[in-house]
C-alpha cells in the first residue's frame, strides 16, 4: 500500500506541557487504525497534529497527498456547530464540499444527489430539509459523518464517532466504515477496545508516545508493556470485566 502521511519523531506540547514525544506513525492507503489510550494520553493531540491544527515542537510530517482530491475528512466527538444557524441538514452535508467550491460556485445536481444518497445510507433522509438545530445529537452525528465523507477524502478521522448514536445505527455505521475503507484510510479513536478490535486492522496505543500493534488483536500483557491502562470490557446478560491472567499458581 502507498503511504499517505508519515509522522517522524514528533513531539507536541501546549505551552510547556509536553503531551506527545518521539511519535512515529505511518498511515497508508486503506489502513483502518483504531486509536486507544488513557484520558490525557495524547489521542486528541495526535489527531490535531495529523489534521494540521497543532504545529509540533519537533519532528517532521511528510504528506503524500495524491492529486487534488480532498485529503482528509474529520468527524469530531463534540461538534461546535451553531444549532441556531438557519441551515438545513442537507446544506450541512453539502458544506463538506466547500473546499472544492469557490464562494460563487453553486452546488450542482450531482453534489445534491450524493448528499441525499449519504443521508439515506445514514438513515436520516427524511430529515434533509429540517433545520440542523431541530434534530437530536445522534442524528446530528449521522449528518456530520455524511458531511465528512461527501468529498471522498483519502483519509477519514473519527473521534469517538458513536458517542451520541444508538446501538442500531452504531452497527450500521461500522458496516458503512467497512465499505468506506475500500476507498479511503480510516483512523478511529475509541475507548471501547472490544468494539473496535472487531472492525479495525491495526491498533495504535497513545500514551505520551505511540505504540502500533500490527493486528486488531491486542493482549492485556501488550497493553501493560505499552503503559496503556485500558479496561477490557464486554457486555451481555451479566456484564463482566476481563481480568489479567493470574501468574501465581494456587
Amino acid at each position: 500500500m502507498d503511504k499517505l502521511i508519515e509522522l517522524k519523531d514528533i513531539s507536541a506540547a501546549y505551552d510547556d506541557n509536553i503531551v506527545l514525544k518521539d511519535v512515529n506513525l505511518c498511515i497508508k492507503e486503506n489502513d483502518f487504525i483504531g486509536v486507544i489510550g488513557p484520558n490525557g494520553g495524547g489521542k486528541t493531540t495526535l489527531i490535531k497534529v495529523i489534521l494540521g491544527l497543532l504545529k509540533p515542537q519537533n519532528g517532521e510530517i511528510i504528506s503524500h497527498r495524491n492529486g487534488s482530491d480532498t485529503f482528509c475528512g474529520y468527524l469530531p466527538q463534540h461538534s461546535n456547530f451553531d444549532k441556531q444557524f438557519p441551515i438545513s441538514v442537507l446544506e450541512v452535508v453539502l458544506s463538506g464540499l466547500m473546499s472544492k467550491k469557490n464562494f460563487y460556485k453553486q452546488y450542482n445536481s450531482e453534489d445534491k444527489k450524493r448528499a441525499k444518497e449519504l443521508l439515506k445510507t445514514a438513515g436520516i433522509s427524511e430529515l434533509q430539509n429540517e433545520n440542523i438545530g431541530e434534530i437530536s445529537g445522534g442524528q446530528m452525528q449521522r449528518a456530520l459523518l455524511c458531511r465528512a465523507i461527501i468529498s471522498k477524502p483519502q483519509l477519514l478521522i473519527l473521534d469517538e464517532p458513536v458517542t451520541y448514536v444508538d446501538r442500531h445505527f452504531e452497527n450500521e455505521m461500522y458496516d458503512l466504515l467497512k465499505e468506506l475503507n475500500k476507498e479511503m484510510a480510516i483512523i478511529m479513536v475509541s475507548h471501547d477496545l472490544g468494539i473496535i478490535s472487531s472492525h479495525v486492522k491495526t491498533i495504535a496505543c497513545v500514551n505520551k508516545t505511540v505504540h502500533t500493534h500490527e493486528s486488531n488483536i491486542i493482549s492485556a500483557e501488550a497493553l501493560n508493556n505499552y503503559d496503556c491502562p485500558i479496561d477490557l470490557i464486554t457486555h451481555g446478560n451479566l456484564p463482566h470485566r476481563v481480568l489479567k491472567d493470574h501468574t501465581k499458581k494456587i
